[in-house]
């Protein structure tokens, strides 16, 4: 039996995922749930467990910090990440971080089950033919030269672009659902990460990283308290 743990700040998608795998897979069984990052480590003091279903953007620590800390105190537990971005910015910070594989929640729930048990066979990290197309060989080890957006989170990298594409702070905040203060604080964790000063300093470290998007960024569908 294949222990999963089950961590995601919609209750609703949690229930969802917990019936598809019932229905779908009779060797995996999620064993907890958690909503917050700090909620998931506490879980896994508590609760055996084999593979771990990580949402990129939940409250508490950020993705590659919780994916550090599961890694180091429970070596044995494998990490899928699921994410709203199908981009290889993302998936390829979180498969350097130690990741088992990287699915959208768009994928099917074959390619749920299939990742889960790749996971727990410690096979290759699981992506998608187009994201691995677009990263190569994702086991490689990291570049020795490794650019300092590397650092941001995936919502301090959403803010950073955006702020790239030329949106102000009020027109970030109202696409991403997030209030003014937090798009302003996580501008400058941007700022202090980069070692930049100003907003005109932002957009051309995007222009120079080229990772502009066009005139705007897409925004990810909306998601309840941030």
């Amino acid at each position: 039996m294949i222990r999963v743990v089950l961590a995601d700040d919609h209750a609703m998608f949690r229930k969802g995922v917990c019936a598809l795998l019932a229905a779908s897979a009779r060797d995996v069984r999620v064993v907890a749930e958690a909503a917050t990052g700090d909620e998931l480590l506490a879980r896994l003091e508590t609760t055996p467990a084999d593979v771990v279903l990580l949402d990129i953007a939940m409250p508490g620590p950020g993705v590659l910090e919780v994916i550090r800390r599961v890694r180091e105190a429970h070596p044995s537990v494998r990490v899928l990440v699921l994410s709203l971005y199908d981009e290889e910015q993302y998936a390829l910070r979180t498969l350097r971080a130690g990741a088992a594989g990287y699915l959208t929640k768009e994928r099917s729930p074959e390619d749920l089950v299939t990742a889960v048990r790749q996971a727990f066979r410690d096979g290759p990290p699981f992506v998608s033919p187009a994201v691995r197309a677009r990263l190569g060989d994702v086991s490689a080890p990291a570049a020795p030269t490794t650019p300092a957006h590397a650092a941001l989170s995936p919502r301090e990298y959403d803010v950073l672009r955006r702020l790239g594409a030329g949106q102000s702070v009020t027109e970030i905040a109202e696409r991403m659902r997030l209030s003014p203060k937090t798009v302003s604080t996580f501008r400058a964790r941007i700022l202090r990460k980069l070692g930049l000063r100003t907003t005109a300093d932002i957009v051309r470290y995007v222009v120079d990283q080229r990772l502009e998007t066009g005139t705007s960024v897409s925004a990810p569908p909306a998601r309840p308290g941030g």
